[in-house]
C-alpha cells in the first residue's frame, strides 16, 4: 500500500488522533485568552494604559514561546516511558521537568523585577507608556513559575494521553481572569496593577490545579512519583537545548519579516500584521494534530512498535494536509471579505490581498509540516526538529534581509515565508521516509 493510500484512508487511529487533538486544539486557544482579555477590559481605561499592556503582555509571549520547550520536551519523554510500562522513569521526567520549570520561572521572575525596562525599551516604549509597563510586567512576573508550572502540566498530561485535563484547567485559569479583571481593574481602582494582579492568582491557581490532579491520579495515569535523576535531567536538557534553538530559529525569521515589512512603509507593515496574526491563529488549528502526534509517537517509540509508529505517522500526515488544504479553501472563501473586518483602510485591505495567494499556500503547507514536526518531536528525535527549522530559517532569512536594498515588495517577504515551508516540508518528508523507526531515539 502507498504512503498516499495510507494517509488519506480511515484508520483505527482516527479515534484517538481527535480524542488527542480536539481538546489540545481548546486549551492553544484558550491559554492567548489571558493577555487578550486583560487587553479588552484595560482599553477602557485608555489608550496610554492599552499601549503599556500590550508592549508588556508581548514580553510574555516571547518568554511563553521560548519556555515551550517545557511542554513539547515533557510530552514525548513522558510518553515513552509510560509506553515502556516505566511509571517511575515517567515520574522522574515530570518531576524533572516541574523542578526546571520552577528555577528558570523564579530565574525569569527575579530578572524581570530587578530590570524590568530592558525588554521594554527593546520593544520602544517610550517615557508616555514605561511607568504603567513596568507596573504591569513586575507585578506580572509574579506568575512566572506558575506559568511555567502550567506549561509542564500540559507535557505531562498530554505525554499520559490527557489533553482533557489540561483544556479543563486552561478554561479554569481564564475563567479566574476573567471574573477578578473588572473586579480589581474597576470595583478595587488598581487600573493596570489590577489586570497583572488577576493574572497572577489565575495562574497560580492554574498551577496548583495540575498539582492536585497530578497527585490523586499520578497511578492511574501511569506515573509514580519519584526523586529525578541525572539521566531524566540530562534528556530534558537535550530536549530543550534543541528545541529552544528551534523556537529561537523560527522568532527569528519571523521578526525579520516584520522587520523588513516597516522597512517598505506603514501600509506594508500594517498589512504584514494583519496577514501574520490569520497566519497564527490558524496555526493553532493544525498545531492540535502536532500535539497527537507528539504523545502518540512517544507512546509507540516507548515500546518500539515500529508498525504502529509507521501507520500512526502516516494517518497523522494525511490528516495534516487534509486540515491544510480546508483552511486554504476557507482562506479563499472569505477572501472577499476578510481583510476588510480588520481594517476600513482601503491601501491596508489592498496590501493584505497582495499576499493572499502567499497565506494560502503556507496554510496548506503547514498541513504537513505541523504534523511532521509533532512526529519528529513525538519520536524524540529533538536534534532533527531543531535542523529541520534552523536550516530553513537561516536561508529564509538570508533571503530577506536585501528585500528592500533590492526593491522588493511585501509580496517578496511572504514568498520568502513560502520558500521557508517548502524547505521544511522536504526536509521532513525525507526523515518520514529514511528515519521513521525505533532507532531514531
Amino acid at each position: 500500500m502507498t504512503l498516499l493510500a495510507r494517509a488519506f484512508r480511515r484508520s483505527p487511529y482516527d479515534r484517538d488522533i481527535f480524542r488527542l487533538a480536539l481538546p489540545a486544539l481548546g486549551a492553544l486557544a484558550a491559554d492567548p485568552l489571558v493577555s487578550l482579555v486583560d487587553t479588552a477590559y484595560v482599553g477602557r481605561l485608555g489608550t496610554r494604559s492599552l499601549g503599556a499592556v500590550a508592549v508588556a503582555a508581548a514580553v510574555f509571549g516571547v518568554a511563553f514561546t521560548v519556555f515551550n520547550f517545557l511542554a513539547y520536551g515533557t510530552t514525548p519523554l513522558v510518553a515513552r516511558e509510560i509506553g515502556r510500562g516505566n511509571a517511575v522513569d515517567a515520574g522522574r521526567v515530570a518531576a524533572a521537568a516541574a523542578i526546571v520549570g520552577v528555577v528558570l520561572g523564579v530565574a525569569a521572575m527575579v530578572l524581570l523585577l530587578w530590570f524590568p525596562h530592558p525588554p521594554l525599551r527593546m520593544l520602544g516604549v517610550g517615557p508616555q507608556l514605561l511607568d504603567q509597563a513596568t507596573t504591569y510586567l513586575r507585578i506580572r512576573a509574579l506568575a512566572l513559575p506558575a506559568v511555567l508550572l502550567v506549561t509542564v502540566g500540559h507535557g505531562v498530561f498530554r505525554g499520559a494521553l490527557d489533553t482533557r485535563t489540561p483544556l479543563a484547567v486552561a478554561i479554569g485559569l481564564n475563567l479566574v481572569n476573567l471574573v477578578l479583571d473588572p473586579i480589581l481593574i474597576f470595583g478595587f481602582g488598581l487600573g493596570v496593577a489590577g489586570a497583572a494582579w488577576a493574572t497572577v492568582f489565575a495562574q497560580w491557581l492554574g498551577a496548583i490545579g495540575f498539582g492536585v490532579v497530578l497527585v490523586r491520579r499520578h497511578r492511574a495515569m501511569g506515573l509514580d512519583i519519584a526523586v529525578p535523576g541525572w539521566e531524566e535531567a540530562r534528556a530534558l536538557a537535550g530536549a530543550g537545548r534543541n528545541l529552544v534553538l528551534r523556537t529561537v530559529a523560527l522568532l527569528t525569521v519571523f521578526t525579520t519579516t516584520t522587520a523588513v515589512a516597516a522597512r517598505l512603509g506603514e501600509v506594508a507593515v500594517a498589512s504584514h500584521q494583519i496577514t501574520l496574526q490569520l497566519f497564527t491563529f490558524l496555526s493553532l488549528i493544525l498545531d492540535g494534530i502536532a500535539i497527537a502526534a507528539q504523545a502518540m509517537l512517544g507512546a509507540a517509540t516507548g515500546v518500539a512498535d515500529a508498525a504502529a509508529m509507521r501507520r500512526q505517522a502516516d494517518r497523522l500526515v494525511g490528516l495534516g494536509v487534509l486540515a491544510g488544504a480546508a483552511l486554504g479553501l476557507l482562506l479563499v472563501a472569505v477572501s472577499p471579505w476578510l481583510a476588510a473586518v480588520f481594517t476600513p483602510d482601503s491601501e491596508v485591505v489592498a496590501g493584505v490581498r497582495s499576499v493572499y495567494p502567499q497565506l494560502v499556500l503556507v496554510q496548506v503547507l503547514g498541513g504537513a509540516v505541523f504534523a511532521w514536526d509533532g512526529i519528529v518531536i513525538g519520536a524524540t528525535d529533538f536534534r532533527f526538529a531543531m535542523v529541520s527549522t534552523m536550516v530553513p530559517a537561516v536561508v529564509a532569512t538570508a533571503a530577506l534581509l536585501p528585500v528592500v536594498s533590492l526593491g522588493g515588495s511585501l509580496a517578496v517577504v511572504w514568498w520568502v515565508v513560502v520558500l521557508l515551508m517548502v524547505l521544511r516540508t522536504a526536509l521532513l518528508a525525507w526523515w518520514h521516509g529514511a528515519r521513521l523507526t525505533p532507532a531514531v531515539v
